[in-house]
């Protein structure tokens, strides 16, 4: 029997892994946001996607989010958690290590093509076994090995005070406190955690917190919410603030980076 899954609400079983024979077996699964998936791994790759919905994955001590133009490769055996921002439609493509087309040592954002997206839905519906299944695997693993990995991410650290702060933020990313503020709500001083921010993730609170705000923002105009909308949840005074940051990480406005991913 299949090793169960857990899910923070219910158990699912795990899909039957790939093979050598059939290196490519793609899961999918329509989740409601209560859905998240508990941590857990797979001795087998995975990309992780989403075509209708948004996903943010925890994996090697880093937060990635997932809207639909992206993807998540996670290596075989890493261990992973999946929480849903918004109903999503989860596609999870399991590779066998034989056949991995990319890292096998770190996770991933990738680039998701319009032929990728396309292979992935054909995928779903193909007959098991079939001429059909072999020749949109081949092709898949072609276009992974293509794919444009992207630098958008977000470390977590591993010290309790200061993962508490970090969950904090990532669950009112809007908010303005300052760290003084913050200490009293995680139990440690400002001195203590701005040491640990230096010493775990190598950057400022400033710093990762504006990480943090690009890395929310980025499935959010991905998904076409309004940039105006965008900065207020995100704790902007303007637009033109949020802009003026992000255009200073990215060398382009929000706008003009998205038009260039279409």
């Amino acid at each position: 029997m299949p090793t169960p899954i857990l899910t923070h609400n219910l158990p699912v079983t795990a899909p039957n892994l790939p093979t050598p024979e059939r290196p490519v077996r793609l899961v999918a699964r329509n989740l409601k946001i209560s859905q998240d998936l508990a941590p857990h791994s797979h001795p087998c790759g995975q990309i992780t996607y989403t075509p209708q919905g948004m996903l943010q994955v925890i994996a090697d001590g880093t937060v990635w989010f997932v809207p639909p133009m992206r993807a998540i490769w996670i290596p075989p055996n890493t261990v992973h958690e999946v929480r849903l921002l918004t109903e999503s439609n989860l596609r999870a493509i399991h590779i066998h290590e034989d056949f991995s087309p990319l890292s096998k040592s770190r996770c991933l954002v990738l680039d998701v093509s319009h032929l990728l997206r396309e292979l992935i839905f054909s995928l779903e519906y193909s007959e098991p076994g079939s001429r059909r299944e072999e020749h949109l695997v081949q092709v898949i693993l072609d276009e992974l090995m293509e794919a444009k990995p992207l630098p958008i991410y977000l470390p977590m650290p591993k010290d309790k005070r200061l993962k508490n702060l970090c969950e904090l933020l990532l669950a009112q990313p809007g908010s303005n406190d300052t760290l003084d503020v913050l200490a009293t709500k995680v139990g440690a001083s400002a001195r203590t955690l701005t040491r640990l921010f230096e010493q775990e993730l190598h950057m400022s609170f400033g710093d990762w917190r504006q990480q943090m705000r690009l890395a929310r923002a980025y499935p959010l105009i991905a998904n076409g919410t309004p940039l105006s909308q965008v900065a207020s949840e995100l704790g902007y005074a303007s637009q033109s603030a949020f802009s003026a940051m992000f255009k200073k990480t990215f060398g382009v406005s929000p706008s003009h980076f998205f038009k260039q991913s279409e």
